[in-house]
C-alpha cells in the first residue's frame, strides 16, 4: 500500500523536473523523451504543453513570467511558455553522447544544469553554472547528474551521480557561487533503487526519488534514513514540493522503461504522483538572468 495518489495521469516517456510556482499554484514538469515542457494547474485541472525539437532535461521560471531551459544543444531563455527559444549557452560537449539532464536556481537565481554521457564509461558527466550571460564549470566526475538541492541555509549543496548509486555533498558559498570540499553524503546498495532527483525541505531533509526502486526516501541532513514511501511505479525519477501549504510532494516518474509485466501492475507509470508531507518545502528560487 501507498499513500501516493496519481495527480495527473499523463503517461510520460520520462517525466522529469517537476517545479511548482507557488504565484500561480501550478505544476511545471518535463517529459524528457518525448522533448515537452507541461504545466499544470492544480486548481482548474489544466493542462498546457508545447514541444521542442530535442530533449529539454531541466528548467527554472524567472520572476517575469520566463523559462530558462536546458536542452540537448545547449541552454535557451523563454520569454514566456510559448515563446521562442533565445540561446543563452551553446553545448561545448559532444552532442551525440551527451545531454542536459537535472538542475535547478539557487537562492542568488544563478541556474545550475547537470550533463549526463550516455556511454557511461567515463565520467564525463559535469555540473555548470549560468549566470549574468556566463557559464562556469562546477564539477565533472559523474556519469549522470542528478539530485541537486541546495540546504535551507544555503551552505551545502547536493548532487548526485545516479548509476554510481551516491550522492555528494559541497560546501556551497552563496555569495560568490562556489562549491567545494566535495564529499560522500550517502552511498545506497546496488540493486534496490538509485538517487534521481530531489527536493530539500525546511528543516533540511534531502528528499530523493530511487529509480527503479519504486520509492522515495527522505534523508535527515546527517546522512540517515528516516521515512521511506512506496510509490506505485518501478522508476520514480524526481521530487518536488508545492500546493497551497508547500507540503504536498509532487513526484514523477517513467513510463519509457517500464515492462509489460511493470505496467500490469503499475498502469499509472509516468504520471505524477502525490503524498502529502508534515513538512513544508523551500521556494523555489527563480533565474536572475
Amino acid at each position: 500500500m501507498t499513500d501516493m495518489q496519481c495527480a495527473l495521469d499523463v503517461q510520460a516517456k520520462l517525466a522529469e523536473c517537476p517545479r511548482w510556482d507557488e504565484r500561480t499554484q501550478t505544476l511545471y514538469f518535463v517529459d524528457i523523451d518525448s522533448f515537452k515542457l507541461h504545466a499544470y494547474n492544480i486548481q482548474s485541472k489544466k493542462l498546457e504543453s508545447r514541444t521542442f525539437n530535442e530533449e529539454i532535461g531541466c528548467f527554472s521560471l524567472d520572476n517575469n513570467g520566463g523559462v530558462i531551459a536546458a536542452l540537448r544543444s545547449g541552454v535557451y531563455t523563454l520569454e514566456n511558455f510559448t515563446a521562442d527559444l533565445k540561446p543563452y549557452w551553446l553545448a561545448t560537449y559532444d552532442q551525440k553522447t551527451t545531454r542536459f539532464n537535472d538542475g535547478r536556481c539557487d537562492a542568488k537565481g544563478r541556474f545550475f544544469a547537470g550533463t549526463m554521457y550516455s556511454p557511461k564509461d567515463a565520467f564525463n558527466g559535469a555540473l555548470h553554472q549560468f549566470s549574468n550571460g556566463q557559464e562556469t564549470l562546477i564539477d565533472q566526475a559523474v556519469w549522470t547528474s542528478n539530485g541537486l538541492a541546495f540546504s535551507p541555509d544555503n551552505t551545502i549543496m547536493y548532487y548526485s551521480d545516479t548509476p554510481n548509486h551516491v550522492v555528494y555533498q559541497f560546501d556551497y558559498d552563496l555569495e560568490t557561487g562556489s562549491a567545494s570540499n566535495k564529499r560522500v553524503f550517502i552511498q545506497f546498495p546496488h540493486g534496490n533503487g538509485r538517487p534521481d532527483g530531489a527536493a530539500v525541505d525546511i528543516e533540511g531533509n534531502y528528499w530523493s526519488a530511487l529509480y527503479q526502486g519504486q520509492r522515495v526516501v527522505k534523508i535527515s541532513p546527517q546522512g540517515e534514513i528516516l521515512e521511506e514511501h512506496s510509490v506505485p511505479a518501478t522508476y520514480p525519477t524526481m521530487v518536488a514540493f508545492g500546493g497551497p501549504d508547500m507540503k504536498t510532494l509532487f513526484v514523477s516518474t517513467c513510463r519509457g522503461a517500464q515492462t509489460e509485466e511493470e505496467l500490469k501492475q503499475f498502469p499509472q507509470a509516468g504520471g505524477i504522483f502525490t503524498l502529502e508531507t508534515s513538512v513544508r518545502g523551500q521556494i523555489e528560487p527563480r533565474f536572475a538572468g
